[in-house]
C-alpha cells in the first residue's frame, strides 16, 4: 500500500476485516511477521522514532483527558512532541483555528459534542505537523451531518495543507469518486485504486455495490 502525499486514501473494509490490525502494525503496536512498514522514509523497525513522529493518528476511541479543556490536551500533546513554548503556542492557536474549535479551547472535553471531539483529537495529531495522518474509523457514533463535515475538512486538509490521510472506514459514503482506495476483506486487498477507475472497470454504479461486488467475488 503507497499513500502519497496530499492525498486522501480510504481504507474499506466490514468488520473485522483486519483495519485496527493494520493501523496496529503501521503505529508500532504490533511487530508483522514479515514485510516493512515505512513512514516518510523511516522504517518503523530501523529507525522507530523518526517514524513514528512523522505520523499523527486520530483511534476510533477517543483518546482525549475527558476532564481537561480542549486548549490544556493540546498543550500536553505539543509537550509530548518536544514543541518549544513558542512554536507550541502557535500551533495551538492555529489549530484551534483551523479546525473549527475557537470559542471551544476553554470548554472542558467532557462537554463537547461528538463531532468537536473528533476535531479535537484532529487538532492534535496534526499538531506536530506530520506526514501522514491515519485516521481509523473517526466517524464512529457521529450523525450523517457531523460524518460529513468532518471527512469534507480532512480532505481540506489534504488539498491545502499536503497532508496524506489514510483513512479506515465501513461507511461507503466516506469516499468520493476522485478518492484512491485500497478494498480489505480477511486481511487481504482485494481491490486498489481510484473509485472512479474501479466503478468502470467493474461496472459498477457506485461505491457500495463496488464494495459488495469485490467482497463476493473474493469469497466466492
Amino acid at each position: 500500500m503507497t499513500v502519497p502525499p496530499g492525498r486522501f486514501v480510504g481504507l474499506l473494509g466490514a468488520n473485522g476485516a483486519g483495519k485496527s490490525t493494520l493501523y496496529s502494525i503501521l503505529t508500532g503496536l504490533y511487530s508483522a511477521a514479515e514485510g516493512t512498514v515505512s513512514v516518510d522514509g523511516h522504517d518503523i523497525r530501523q529507525n522507530t522514532l523518526a517514524a513514528l513522529a512523522a505520523m499523527g493518528v486520530v483511534f476510533q476511541r477517543t483518546t482525549l483527558d475527558m476532564d481537561l479543556t480542549v486548549i490544556q490536551n493540546l498543550r500536553y500533546a505539543a509537550s509530548l512532541h518536544g514543541l518549544d513554548k513558542q512554536l507550541s503556542k502557535e500551533r495551538i492557536e492555529r489549530g484551534i483555528e483551523q479546525h473549527g474549535l475557537a470559542g471551544l479551547e476553554k470548554r472542558r472535553v467532557a462537554a463537547l459534542s461528538g463531532g468537536q471531539r473528533r476535531r479535537g483529537e484532529l487538532a492534535r495529531a496534526w499538531l506536530h505537523e506530520p506526514a501522514i495522518l491515519l485516521l481509523d474509523e473517526p466517524t464512529v457514533g457521529l450523525d450523517f451531518q457531523s460524518r460529513a463535515s468532518f471527512i469534507e475538512h480532512v480532505k481540506t486538509l489534504c488539498a491545502d495543507q499536503g497532508v496524506s490521510v489514510l483513512c479506515a472506514t465501513h461507511l461507503m459514503d466516506e469516499v468520493s469518486n476522485d478518492d484512491a482506495v485500497y478494498v480489505l476483506d480477511k486481511g487481504k486487498i482485494v481491490g486498489q485504486g481510484e473509485v472512479s477507475a474501479l466503478l468502470e472497470q467493474h461496472s459498477m454504479p457506485d461505491v457500495a455495490e463496488l464494495f459488495s461486488h469485490l467482497i463476493e467475488r473474493d469469497l466466492s
